[in-house]
């Protein structure tokens, strides 16, 4: 079948020279001169010798590694419940609640009221306050003319 492919083919094909023999760069094996090969027990001294110079400090696996950094943040947060949220609720009149147990709820509709929040999330559990945000005061120079009122900010906070 090879006989009938194009010349361009066939000299793909065709043998190739033998490659030329090369002497090896080294020595014969029976000339080379190589060390004695011995085991362990000679070193054993030296690694005496180093335990007694050397002290051993264990390291920390990456398993300790993570399980000390969650103790530690767990303690912080431990830390900033107990101290800060007792500071900043002394500072600010506003704040009410626990803030680990507030929910944020954004996106709503303008035809929202706390009614409607209160019966969509009571069936969770019962709710301690609800706030939707609206706009405080709003100056004659912020508020646009054309622009419609809106009865809250689109958001609210919930306290479980």
């Amino acid at each position: 079948m090879t006989h009938k492919l194009p010349p361009n083919l066939l000299a793909l094909f065709t043998a190739r020279p033998p490659l030329r023999y090369l002497q090896p760069p080294d020595h014969a094996p029976e000339e080379r001169k190589t060390s004695n090969i011995a085991g362990v027990a000679q070193y054993l001294g030296a690694l005496e010798d180093y335990k007694e110079t050397v002290p051993y400090e264990p390291t920390e696996s990456w398993l300790q590694r993570k399980d000390r950094v969650k103790l530690e943040k767990k303690k912080r947060q431990e830390k900033l419940v107990l101290e800060g949220l007792l500071q900043k609720r002394d500072e600010d009149p506003n704040i009410r609640g626990d803030a680990f147990k507030t929910l944020f709820v954004a996106r709503l509709s303008f035809d929202t009221t706390e009614k409607d929040l209160e019966r969509e999330f009571g069936r969770f559990g019962p709710i301690e306050r609800i706030r939707i945000v609206t706009d405080t005061a709003e100056s004659k120079e912020d508020a646009k003319p054309r622009k419609k009122k809106k009865p809250h900010r689109g958001y609210a906070f919930s306290g479980l």
